[in-house]
């Protein structure tokens, strides 16, 4: 960026209305060769796949990298960062302010997402948003209309949208090959856990002043806790059950490819029940499993084996009638999608890998066959090239935003304990019709520390 060219500070402080014309040259009018830069926002295990994946596509570059934890920044640069010629930064702000990014991809701790990807958006970053998108469904809502008043091209992290295996088993479903749907199979995930307290452990060394409550964002301030820190998916606080075999892990996998599949992208369930009191148990027998073959994917249950959690069996109903039992064990089935049972067959959609009866669906000329290269990088390519067309992404921030939901009503269900009562939602208005609990202020929204609102959208 030129010395005498202003920065998006100086933009923003121009008025609002600087904000929907960047000073930049608008990605629209990029070339088709020409290259898209963008920055990293939170450098733990999932940017290390992401960054991994960018390197292969040679019309996009990373440019800038940052972390609000210097020596995880400084980790992960050392380790990816070589011969890159990364900028770094703590403040995800000030990387805006300064680099001529064209967009962030925003892999941070689930509780920061919602803060960051706004503030990005509203300063003219279109983004890529790590799932699940949002902490709770409300906050959710206020991205979405981010995305929409600022124009901005949003991919949310479920990478199965741009696989070309799942994206045509989908549409088989969608289009009518086993006739109308009447039930849908996926998993029973395992949810998060209260943290029930402690005291306060020393800090880690290297960060600088008040990195901590950065890192705390909108959640409540607590004491300094390596297993808060470095196991945050597990915590209500900060996530809905991100682990492996957890409903806001693979679980907003899982629901996304139902959502794909049944073409309610821009929809959801209406009602919903709590099969059975929720109890702590391992998420899967695992006496079945006695070689793995990781060509089919077993060696997922390798990782699903260790999780165990709260858990209870819930069913859903969509307006068409579609019946979703979600009651799957981690040792059977498709951890990262579900079984389609219809009129005249089923289809077993997982990641990268169908089952069909009849067999014969299967070998119809047009199915594109199991992946050729990383599954996240088919996705990630979308998001560049919506960036160049404006186009919305595979897997834009509505349709993420509606399967991150049926994470949350999960959640949501259980917490509210009603077993046997059949609760109902509308998908229009995003509220529970006849359970003024459910709609209260720490489920379908929380209130947010001081200091880490939303931005109102002006």
């Amino acid at each position: 960026m030129t010395k005498n060219k202003p920065t998006r500070r100086d933009v923003l402080k121009a008025g609002a209305a600087a904000l929907t014309v960047p000073y930049f040259v608008p990605a629209h009018a990029f070339g088709a060769n020409e290259r898209v830069n963008v920055g990293i926002i939170g450098l733990g295990g999932r940017a290390r796949t992401i960054v991994e994946s960018c390197k292969r596509i040679s019309n996009m570059k990373v440019v800038a990298v940052c972390d609000c934890f210097k020596p995880d920044m400084d980790k992960f640069v050392e380790i990816l960062g070589k011969d890159q010629n990364w900028s770094t930064y703590e403040d995800f702000r000030e990387m805006i302010d300064r680099e001529q990014l064209d967009g962030v991809m925003v892999e941070t701790t689930v509780h920061a997402r919602s803060w960051i990807v706004v503030n990005a958006m509203q300063a003219g970053m279109d983004a890529y948003i790590e799932k699940p998108m949002c902490l709770t469904i409300e906050e959710g809502r206020q991205m979405v209309s981010a995305a929409r008043k600022f124009d901005r091209v949003t991919q949310v992290g479920t990478q199965q949208r741009s696989m070309p295996i799942n994206n045509w088993a989908s549409d088989l479903v969608k289009n009518g090959a086993i006739g109308k749907i009447k039930t849908v199979l996926a998993p029973n995930f395992v949810g998060p856990v209260r943290w029930s307290g402690g005291n306060a452990e020393e800090m880690p060394q290297g960060g600088s002043p008040g990195w901590w409550d950065t890192w705390t964002n909108q959640a409540p301030m607590r004491p300094y806790r390596h297993e808060l820190h470095h196991g945050w998916e597990k915590w209500w606080a900060y996530d809905g059950g991100g682990l492996c075999y957890g409903v806001t892990g693979w679980g907003t996998h899982s629901y996304d490819q139902i959502q794909r599949a049944l073409g309610t992208d821009e929809t959801g369930p209406v009602a919903m029940v709590l099969e059975e009191a929720v109890k702590d148990e391992p998420c899967g027998k695992f006496e079945t499993v006695t070689e793995v073959d990781e060509t089919r994917l077993d060696y997922l249950l390798r990782l699903a084996k260790p999780v165990a959690g709260p858990r209870a069996k819930v069913r859903m109903w969509y307006a068409d009638g579609t019946e979703l039992r979600l009651h799957l064990d981690g040792d059977w089935g498709p951890g990262l999608g579900a079984i389609f049972i219809g009129e005249e067959g089923k289809l077993e959609i997982n990641r990268n890998k169908i089952g069909a009866n009849p067999k014969e669906l299967l070998e119809d000329p047009d199915n594109p066959g199991p992946i050729t290269k990383p599954e996240t990088q088919y996705h990630i390519e979308n998001w560049v090239r919506c960036i160049k067309t404006r186009d919305r992404c595979n897997a834009d921030i509505e349709y993420g935003l509606r399967s991150t939901t049926l994470g949350y009503l999960v959640n949501i269900v259980r917490e509210i304990g009603r077993v046997g009562e059949k609760l109902h939602w509308d998908p229009e208005v995003e509220r529970f019709t006849n359970c003024d609990e459910a709609n209260g202020s720490s489920y379908i929204r929380r209130p947010r520390r001081k200091g880490y609102e939303l931005p109102e959208l002006v």
